[in-house]
């Protein structure tokens, strides 16, 4: 594998793809990785410590990503994306390009992040949504473009966001509205 800096006790599955494409940066992947068969990392990709992945996982081009991060099996990451540490990304997430993923954030299975206001339709400038620190999005729940979920905000599952949700906040429903954060809900994710 050209093009691949890794750290220590770096577990890379026969079928994984390490370093794909031809990129001037490489693929930099931190201590205690485990990437599994059918992944692929793009060149130019920087992973931390303690970075694990399910099967069959695209991370493109651009995209950093913190420690103690997990993508899902069939998680897909598009280029020029920002992921914190202490992530957990469900079976089949998806993130668009331009995404921003703060720290401590779980976005449960097949949650879809947007990124194009009009889709084939019109030109438009791709505005990746941003997750801020804290922050839980529940299973099939989507994200348009260019909307914010604040701090410590919970998305419910199968919640359809158009707008910005405050921190501390819970959004429910399609389109999604916004109430306060129910008791069970207050606190910190616990995924470290």
């Amino acid at each position: 594998m050209t093009g691949v800096v890794r750290g220590d006790r770096v577990r890379i599955d026969d079928g994984a793809t390490v370093g794909y494409g031809t990129f001037e940066e490489p693929t930099r992947i931190g201590h205690d990785a485990t990437i599994r068969s059918g992944t692929i990392l793009y060149g130019d990709v920087t992973v931390g410590d303690g970075f694990t992945t399910g099967h069959d996982v695209l991370v493109r081009e651009g995209t950093t990503i913190g420690d103690d991060v997990l993508l899902g099996t069939k998680t897909v990451v598009d280029g020029e994306s920002r992921i914190g540490s202490h992530v957990s990304l469900q079976t089949g997430v998806y993130l668009p390009t331009g995404t921003t993923v703060g720290d401590n954030v779980f976005l449960g299975p097949r949650a879809v992040l947007t990124n194009d206001e009009y889709p084939v339709r019109r030109e438009t400038t791709l505005r990746g949504p941003t997750v801020e620190d804290g922050a839980s999005i529940g299973a099939n729940a989507t994200l348009l473009p260019g909307v914010t979920v604040g701090e410590g905000a919970f998305v419910a599952a199968g919640a359809v966001v158009t707008d910005d949700v405050p921190a501390g906040t819970l959004a429910v429903g399609t389109p999604a509205r916004i109430q306060p954060l129910p008791e069970p809900l207050e606190g910190e994710n616990q995924l470290a």
